[in-house]
């Protein structure tokens, strides 16, 4: 594999991608508590939302045709039915109006509380209207809702001084849901949109895909935790927190530890990870230095390698192997190169696992508003910033090792070998993971 001829880095992840097969575990949660995670199946509206015709906003439910040419000049008068509530059974007044003392049949239609809601008719609609509030139901026999600035606020009598036509202000049932309706597919990602139509559904609980499983082993004997006294020589671990951080953005479980350089506590922690891993990330040791051990512990794991040496800046030495169906992307331990390698490898490795494709990286084309004098001889990955279409790049050293600059930026800049660049070229970016 070493003398082969570097690979490029679409070849490098298309072969990474053909050794996984996806994570299908799955498991029911609180909707609350569903916030970022992955439906696991195809959510199908049970009922229609809404389920009863209502208005859409402070009104009269009237029959429309009747308030043709309606004006203030010639208001149009109808008789006053009653009122409806968002939330209570349309309870009609019309036996109060006519002055009727029937009895109530005992198979009428109750409320809660016990009293016979009404059913008004078409034919016993003519010349009436019902008060309506936003949100309530519309009276079968009304087909439009003429908004209250536009009458005379009647009680028993209300004049209305605008005609509509018909279904204005009137939400028809399922006129946002259909029953039936296939609304959200598997593998789609729950955010608030998402949450809040599985609301709508009446969905107390949803089925999702568990969290991926992700193990970061740093390598380095120089590598200190956060917190703990530096010795000579020591440098504080910054990597694993910035792709945990990432990570748990994305609702995924995270494993972290640093590993001195010895192959063979390198291979032993590869080993347990394994056991408990859908992914093993590691930092650091996959160059060809003295203390660069990545390559022999995975090999006496017995992991496949399947690239390394890609064609691309920085992260060449980027290492991908699998192991019993578990991929191990192996990063270059200068924070950068690690990054960005992350970013394009680890994200459609975690598109595929899961079979959510909101996590695969966007690409798209901008206009390079910096200067970049320099022509790399290899494909060149650089930290930028894009806004409004336009692309710029606010660092001053483009090396591997510097973490800091990034806070300025928000993208990269895929530029291709031996091409040279100026203000006003379009480039093509990849939009890091917010």
């Amino acid at each position: 594999m070493e003398n082969r001829k570097r690979m490029e880095l679409e070849e490098a992840l298309e072969l990474l991608l053909s050794e996984i097969t996806p994570v299908t575990d799955s498991e029911t949660v609180p909707l609350p508590a569903a916030s970022g995670r992955i439906l696991s199946e195809t959510v199908t509206a049970k009922v229609p939302v809404p389920s009863f015709p209502k208005a859409a906003m402070d009104g009269y439910a009237v029959k429309a045709e009747e308030t043709d040419g309606a004006s203030p000049e010639k208001p149009v008068r109808l008789t006053v039915m009653g009122e409806s509530l968002a939330g209570k059974p349309w309870k009609s007044s019309t036996a109060l109006l006519r002055g009727s003392t029937e009895p109530q049949k005992e198979n009428a239609e109750k409320d809660s509380t016990g009293t016979a809601i009404e059913k008004t008719g078409a034919s016993e609609t003519t010349g009436t209207a019902v008060r309506i509030m936003t949100g309530a139901e519309v009276p079968r026999g009304y087909d439009a809702v003429v908004r209250q600035e536009d009458t005379d606020y009647g009680t028993e009598a209300v004049e209305i001084y605008k005609g509509v036509t018909a279904y204005t202000n009137y939400c028809k049932v399922g006129e946002d849901i259909r029953e039936g309706q296939d609304l959200l597919l598997a593998g789609r990602r729950i955010g608030r949109i998402e949450a809040g139509v599985l609301a709508s559904l009446g969905m107390a609980e949803v089925k999702v895909r568990r969290p991926l499983r992700i193990t970061i082993l740093s390598t380095g004997t120089e590598l200190y935790e956060p917190g703990t006294p530096l010795k000579e020589g020591g440098i504080y671990s910054s990597i694993a927190y910035t792709l945990s951080a990432s990570l748990n953005r994305a609702g995924f479980q995270v494993r972290s530890g640093i590993c001195p350089d010895d192959t063979d506590v390198i291979a032993d922690q590869l080993k347990q990870a394994l056991e408990t891993s859908d992914v093993i990330l590691t930092t650091g040791g996959v160059s060809v230095g003295v203390k660069d051990l990545l390559p022999d512990a995975l090999e006496r794991i017995g992991a496949k390698r399947l690239f390394s040496g890609v064609n691309v800046q920085p992260g060449t030495p980027t290492i991908g192997s699998v192991k019993d169906g578990t991929p191990i992307l192996s990063l270059s331990g200068n924070p950068y190169a690690a990054i960005v390698n992350f970013d394009h490898y680890f994200w459609p490795l975690a598109a595929k696992l899961t079979g959510c494709e909101a996590f695969l990286p966007q690409r798209e084309e901008a206009i390079l508003r910096s200067e970049y004098p320099k022509t790399n001889r290899l494909r060149r990955l650089l930290r930028a910033r894009i806004m409004n279409g336009e692309v710029t790049l606010p660092v001053k050293s483009h090396a591997s090792s510097v973490l800091s600059n990034l806070l300025e930026c928000n993208c990269y800049i895929d530029l291709p070998a031996e091409t040279s660049v100026a203000p006003g070229d379009r480039v093509e970016i990849l939009r890091m993971p917010e």
